[in-house]
């Protein structure tokens, strides 16, 4: 049982007070706090990253970038078939974070619409 000297009104007259059960009821608070995660809406329309609206999703088709361009993204998980979902952006929308696979990723503007999505239903 932990206790822990404290000060009494009167301050010459110590107190001893139980700090277990407030380490328990704060450690399960913290363990009981999580955020919500919204699942984002397909949308079978968006052709590249760029015309992905927020709340919205898509699933990469493929890169038309430079062959070195093209791996670092895939290194960083822009892999064909991955579900890719638009974040934040800066205050003049350039660069646009994604998500994808877990991680969230900026791209400027220019890489992004050279990321093309699929079409029609998705399988």
């Amino acid at each position: 049982m932990a206790t822990q000297m404290q000060p009494c009104s009167g301050m010459d007259q110590l107190q001893q007070v139980d700090i277990t059960a407030f380490r328990f009821n704060t450690w399960f608070k913290m363990q009981t706090a999580f955020k919500k995660v919204r699942r984002a809406k397909h949308n079978a329309d968006a052709r590249n990253l760029m015309e992905l609206k927020p709340g919205e999703s898509g699933i990469l088709d493929r890169l038309d970038l430079p062959e070195d361009d093209a791996r670092r993204l895939m290194e960083l998980g822009f892999l064909p078939g991955h579900v890719i979902t638009p974040g934040h952006s800066a205050p003049g929308g350039d660069p646009r974070v994604f998500r994808v696979d877990g991680s969230e990723v900026a791209l400027r503007r220019e890489t992004a619409r050279r990321l093309i999505l699929r079409h029609g239903p998705q399988g």
